[in-house]
């Protein structure tokens, strides 16, 4: 098992995850992800911040992460901190414990780059994600209703709740 940046050469696979995670959320009654931007994806990907965990060569996982996510954060953006957005699991490899595994290679680099949180965020009120992010070691810091919608993807416009976790790396 090995972390990796994703290559322009993976899009294909990343969007086919991307369409299952969708299929699987619509299955759940939960906030179910849109068609996303090829471009914001092709730049996450030129960026270097579009991940990747491979198991025997598979891709197995795919997240992609940012620096700053002001729409999302607000005020708390100020603080030096990565955000993952996006973690789709191919379902060959489900039950393997991926947010862990990912959870502990996001403290690590986070550190390694001099943030002191690895946030995330998920919509509504998915009881069960948010036990599965808590077990994972994010706090959970409840769910806040977003002031500013426009610069997000389509799916953070059908829902005011936003559920925020982080995990506050020590110094």
């Amino acid at each position: 098992m090995k972390i990796e940046n994703s290559l322009a050469t993976d899009i294909d696979e990343i969007f086919r995850l991307y369409a299952i995670a969708s299929a699987y959320q619509k299955t759940k009654n939960v906030v179910v992800w849109p068609d996303f931007d090829r471009q914001l994806v092709e730049t996450e990907l030129a960026q270097n911040r579009q991940w990747k965990l491979l198991i025997d060569g598979q891709i197995a996982c795919v997240w992609a992460i940012t620096f700053n996510d002001p729409e999302i954060w607000e005020e708390r953006d100020q603080d030096a901190a990565i955000y993952i957005h996006r973690i789709a699991t191919n379902p060959d490899f489900r039950g393997h414990n991926f947010v862990g595994i990912l959870v502990e290679w996001a403290k690590e680099y986070a550190q390694s780059i001099e943030k002191n949180y690895v946030r995330l965020d998920t919509l509504g009120n998915n009881v069960k994600l948010i036990e599965h992010y808590t077990n994972a070691g994010f706090d959970f810091l409840g769910i806040f209703d977003l002031q500013s919608t426009a610069g997000l993807p389509a799916h953070y416009q059908m829902t005011k709740g936003c559920c925020l976790f982080e995990i506050k790396l020590q110094a």
